[in-house]
């Protein structure tokens, strides 16, 4: 698994067996990846947690790999050697699933990238409409400042008897 947006790119992880057991549990993992064998059939359950970090939503990709790839060839379990077409289809084949792995990582830190600019994006255009704002409100008040400068204030002063 892998935390691809939110927070410190972190979450609590923990998988169960049919019965219940823990199998594997991890505190605030930004990534890991588990091997095991299934000691038996039925419903395994995981579990990412997002427990300590209410206010924040992540987003996490996991992937699952069940069991072998089955033979290219049916027949390569036989005790005779590859013909060299074989061999060139076998490599071929290995070298195609470590570019499918090798995308995914890929498309996976792209989509961190877009999150973080997305992100950034949004601070700058509310950071932009502050300063409008702070800006139009000072100029409102330097043309009334500036008025107050040039109205002529008339007193008039009376005098009471003499």
């Amino acid at each position: 698994f892998q935390v691809i947006t939110g927070g410190h790119y972190d979450v609590d992880c923990r998988l169960e067996d049919p019965d219940g057991a823990v199998l594997y549990k991890e505190m605030k993992k930004q990534y890991d990846s588990f091997t095991f064998t299934a000691s038996r059939n039925g419903t395994y359950k995981f579990c990412f947690s997002n427990e300590f970090s209410t206010f924040t939503h992540k987003t996490v990709y996991f992937d699952f790999q069940v069991g072998e790839d089955p033979p290219l060839f049916p027949s390569e379990n036989r005790v005779t050697a590859l013909t060299q077409m074989e061999s060139a289809c076998v490599s071929i084949h290995e070298a195609l699933k470590s570019v499918i792995d090798y995308q995914t990582h890929f498309r996976l830190r792209e989509a961190q990238g877009r999150s973080r600019a997305e992100d950034l994006n949004t601070r700058v255009a509310y950071w932009s409409i502050g300063e409008a704002i702070i800006l139009l409100v000072v100029s409102i008040g330097q043309v009334f400042l500036l008025k107050s400068f040039f109205s002529d204030k008339r007193t008039t002063t009376t005098r009471v008897g003499s």
